[in-house]
């Protein structure tokens, strides 16, 4: 509602006096002045003081780079100002100063292509893509004494996390299976709880498949009855590519709205998979011997009896553990094929050392978790190892145990070495997840990050992407942060300061690999709600595929800490060039409803 309107429905009381003040305080503070830079590209594109639907055409291609706009999507602008009307600021043949002003700092005018949607290729498997991962995706809090619940789960649906964890205990009559942080203070929520929302919401963001990752503390009964309560639950909806696991991952596109389960296969199926590899090790090595001393052998026709055949059989998956069973464990024969028939990516059970778990199979795909502090060691002792398992295989990082606040590392880590599920706690806060949110706004925000080519590739002589290798700068990256607005609304106006307006100041800068990575940041303004900086920054990136732009405003106190005022994290190879308005968010994450910046980006 505008002034006018408000008056006009109601009787001028003192009450509607300090209103109609508000209001007009209100839309002085929203109509501040452009920067000098805007009236000079105005004055460039008018004539007259007026900006023509043509002018605005020439504008979108030249200052803001979109090569495609055409003079309908000119026109389409100057449409939507024409319905502000309380404004009063267009001309009858075009835009003022002030709605051109307006459209570049407006909701329209996003830095990332609104229009853009899923536009990777979603046809490569799992493994070529960056996943956006929750940890320990039930807990409300911290790990020691939070609530589980299905809440965090459904937020983080709702995000567009795309990988789902559920740690699975027997409840506290064995009967059943409860989902907790085992060990600790934390109180149970019911998996089937857990299980139908995640059905529920799965997909409300994203049509990409979800994938569950269990870490299963349960007993053989209780497995069976996982797989029943899963089977009933999701129904078509569940992949399950049988039990022998993948040889090569399937791809997003083919898996759209399927639910995925993903944990380690039970210790006694492992066995006899084990026993089984070992046998056609061993039938393998005979047979090189025997052609070694006597020449090849004669092919077996189809049909025939050979070893291999039997080996081969369909049927063998599910019996083959029955070879490894004891008497009293007889009651496993036919709970362990249902839950293992569940299990879609085999997590493995690490054996030997980094250098072991890091060992390719050509046959076979599997996931391996490590915990930050072991991914470290990695990278520092096995950085081209980490790079090939993740050409065909997933990487899970977590963060360590002693974070009991719920806080998080920095995934900028796992990403360089083409770790896919890089997994944070959702309900922390601060930085680490400010970088996981500007990830994942890339592709339509659809959970699925496809990761550059070089992570993928091996050169002539089996060499792979070293993240910490001196490289030439392939592009620089031109930030110029004009000015923001919106903290008035959206901040009590003690907020800052109990007796003057704010001063704040913009820090800017990189977050990618190790050389590109820098925060620099502007002059601080004082004693104003809507700042203007008018400072330009550059940042050569040898590796601009992997680079983030980390945008933050702070409010400068001589005394304490400085003040938060927003922040956003973008990705830098899918940034509009030109002017753009850059929206703000909250320290958990949430979008403000005001809080702005108006900034201008180019590639040089």
């Amino acid at each position: 509602m505008d002034e006018r309107s408000y008056v006009s429905a109601k009787p001028m009381t003192k009450q509607t006096y300090r209103v109609c003040f508000c209001f007009r305080r209100r839309f002085k503070l929203h109509s501040s002045e452009p920067p000098d830079e805007i009236k000079g590209l105005f004055a460039r594109y008018s004539e007259n003081g007026t900006m023509t639907v043509d002018h605005l055409h020439r504008f979108l291609i030249e200052v803001q780079k979109e090569q495609r706009a055409t003079r309908e999507d000119a026109q389409a602008i100057v449409d939507r100002l024409r319905e502000l009307k309380h404004l009063n600021i267009l001309h009858r043949k075009g835009l003022s100063c002030e709605a051109f002003f307006r459209y570049l700092f407006g909701d329209t005018n996003p830095p990332l292509s609104p229009d853009q949607g899923v536009h990777h290729d979603m046809d490569a498997p799992l493994s070529h893509y960056f996943i956006y991962t929750g940890h320990n995706s039930y807990l409300t809090g911290n790990q020691i004494s939070s609530d589980c619940s299905d809440v965090p789960i459904i937020k983080a649906l709702q995000r567009g996390v795309r990988v789902i964890e559920l740690d699975i205990w027997p409840n506290s009559t064995k009967d059943n299976i409860d989902v907790l942080h085992g060990g600790t203070l934390t109180t149970p929520v019911e998996l089937i709880k857990c299980l139908r929302s995640i059905k529920e919401h799965a997909f409300v963001m994203s049509e990409y498949p979800v994938i569950i990752t269990l870490e299963d503390h349960i007993t053989p009964e209780l497995q069976a009855k996982v797989a029943e309560m899963v089977t009933q639950t999701y129904g078509d909806m569940l992949y399950c590519p049988g039990s022998e696991g993948l040889k090569e991952f399937p791809s997003p596109e083919s898996l759209k709205k399927r639910i995925i389960i993903s944990t380690k296969p039970p210790k006694k199926y492992l066995e006899a998979q084990e026993s089984k590899e070992r046998e056609i090790e061993q039938q393998k090595s005979k047979a090189s011997t025997d052609e070694e001393a006597w020449g090849k052998e004669l092919p077996e026709l189809k049909g025939g009896d050979s070893v291999a055949g039997d080996l081969n059989d369909s049927d063998e998956e599910d019996n083959s553990h029955e070879e490894v069973l004891d008497d009293g464990d007889k009651a496993q024969r036919n709970v362990m094929p249902a839950y293992v028939r569940l299990i879609a990516i085999h997590a493995m059970r690490r054996k030997g050392g980094l250098k072991d778990y890091l060992r390719v199979n050509p046959d076979k795909v599997t996931r391996l978790s490590l915990d930050e502090q072991k991914l470290e060691k990695a990278v520092a002792a096995h950085g081209e190892d980490l790079i090939r398992f993740t050409q065909r295989n997933l990487l899970r990082v977590f963060p360590k145990r002693t974070r009991i606040d719920s806080s998080n590392y920095n995934p900028m880590i796992g990403w360089r070495y083409g770790a896919q599920m890089v997994a944070l706690n959702m309900q922390g806060h601060g930085r680490p997840l400010w970088l996981m949110h500007g990830m994942f706004r890339a592709n339509g925000g659809c959970g699925y990050v496809k990761k550059p080519e070089f992570l993928m590739k091996s050169g002539l002589d089996n060499e792979v992407f070293d993240p910490t290798a001196k490289l030439p700068v392939k592009t620089t990256l031109k930030v110029t942060v004009y000015m923001g607005e919106g903290w008035y609304y959206d901040f009590h106006r003690t907020h800052f300061d109990a007796y003057s307006p704010p001063d704040f100041y913009t820090r800017v800068g990189i977050a990618g690999v190790k050389a590109d990575t820098v925060m620099k940041r502007t002059k601080t303004r004082e004693d104003n709600w809507t700042p203007v900086w008018n400072e330009e920054f550059e940042f050569p990136l040898t590796v601009p595929e992997l680079a983030l732009l980390r945008i933050e405003v702070h409010e400068y106190d001589i005394s304490e800490k400085d003040d938060f005022g927003g922040q956003t994290c973008l990705p830098v190879w899918e940034l509009r060039r030109g002017i753009r308005s850059v929206p703000l968010h909250n320290y958990e994450g949430e979008k403000f409803q005001s809080v702005k910046l108006l900034m201008r980006f180019e590639f040089v």
